[in-house]
């Protein structure tokens, strides 16, 4: 195929410059186009051949796929933090793009999945019900430094209680310190009530998935868990193995080695050494780790087919923590599991042998 031309575009909020390869690695053209949809249309049409295109994951990526996704053989987006060759030598706009498309062409980009519209809606819903969350958190955090700063003492939420903030208000010395609880307050109120709302859309929208009934026989995966797998992930024929779902979901543990083989009585062998670990892996969706994470510290300590699995990680003499860690993998893989063959949850999955 000698008409394949490789695209590099480096999108920015105005503009998005672009850069085309032919199968040779030859530079064939260079554009500046502004960042709207007819105008980067325009810059396609104009092109001959057939298309792979590639930009780095962002504020505009989902958007740019969903536009060039059936206009163009191949659309890959790419993880900005993976791309070190950005990083080296000059830097610029139009520098940026063609090496992105030399990228490309050689195959050396590391793709983030984009797709599935089935569970675009979900998805949707499910961003707009972790950020309220995330600011709920936020807000609440707040609320309890100005109270500890001031040496106010408070038992759980009870500082959060309406029938209960006057009084924690009346132990703040100054004016200043009321009001901007007081603000808070107000604050917290409104972000709870879109959060409510937010909570009844995504659920609402899920229930059109038959993987929400499947997930959910999964015990402590509850109705928002489920929720949030499924507009995180979208799709399980993402995932080949559990490992790989392990790594997305932050469950992966990190190794390194280095000099793994030496020359013994003129024969190269592996040494004796262990391979060491450097903890979980940094790069994962933090809502799937939260999900999977909750799941096993309830499932820890509440009675049922997780408990004992728990319970037989402690007797073999494994630390809590890595036990927790351990019943968070297999209720992770379990999960991976139902959702890619359909059915329910059975308790003979749970046995070290199974998923």
């Amino acid at each position: 195929m000698d008409n394949l031309r490789y695209i590099g575009l480096d999108v920015h909020r105005d503009t998005i410059s672009a850069a085309v390869l032919n199968r040779e690695g030859q530079l064939i053209m260079q554009s500046v186009v502004p960042t709207r949809a007819p105008a980067i249309l325009d810059l396609l049409d104009g092109i001959r051949g057939t298309l792979h295109v590639t930009f780095e994951e962002g504020i505009h990526s989902a958007w740019l796929y969903d536009l060039l996704q059936r206009r163009v053989a191949r659309v890959l987006v790419c993880d900005p933090r993976k791309t070190s060759l950005l990083k080296s030598g000059n830097k610029g706009d139009l520098i940026d793009a063609r090496k992105l498309a030399e990228l490309l062409r050689n195959d050396a980009l590391s793709p983030v999945y984009h797709g599935e519209l089935s569970s675009l809606e979900v998805q949707r819903r499910t961003r707009s019900y972790t950020m309220l969350t995330e600011d709920t958190t936020r807000i609440m955090s707040r609320v309890k430094a100005v109270f500890r700063g001031q040496a106010v003492p408070y038992h759980g939420k009870s500082i959060y209680r309406p029938d209960r903030r006057e009084s924690y208000l009346a132990q703040l010395p100054t004016e200043g310190l009321r009001q901007r609880v007081e603000l808070l307050y107000q604050e917290l109120d409104a972000v709870h009530r879109l959060r409510l709302r937010a909570k009844r859309e995504m659920l609402a929208e899920c229930r059109k998935h038959p993987a929400m009934k499947w997930l959910q026989s999964v015990p402590f995966l509850g109705k928002v868990r489920t929720a949030v797998l499924i507009g995180r992930v979208q799709t399980p024929h993402r995932f080949r193995t559990k490992r790989q779902f392990w790594s997305y979901c932050g469950l992966a543990l990190e190794t390194h080695d280095s000099a793994q083989y030496h020359v013994l009585h003129g024969q190269v062998e592996r040494k004796p050494r262990f391979v060491q670990v450097r903890g979980l892996n940094w790069n994962h969706n933090h809502d799937l780790k939260d999900v999977f994470k909750s799941a096993a510290t309830m499932a820890a300590v509440r009675e049922g087919v997780f408990r004992d699995y728990y319970c037989g990680l402690l007797a073999k003499g494994i630390r809590p923590e890595m036990a927790r860690l351990t019943l968070a993998r297999k209720i992770a893989a379990i999960t991976l599991k139902i959702w890619k063959e359909g059915g329910t949850f059975n308790a003979e999955q749970v046995k070290p042998q199974a998923a």
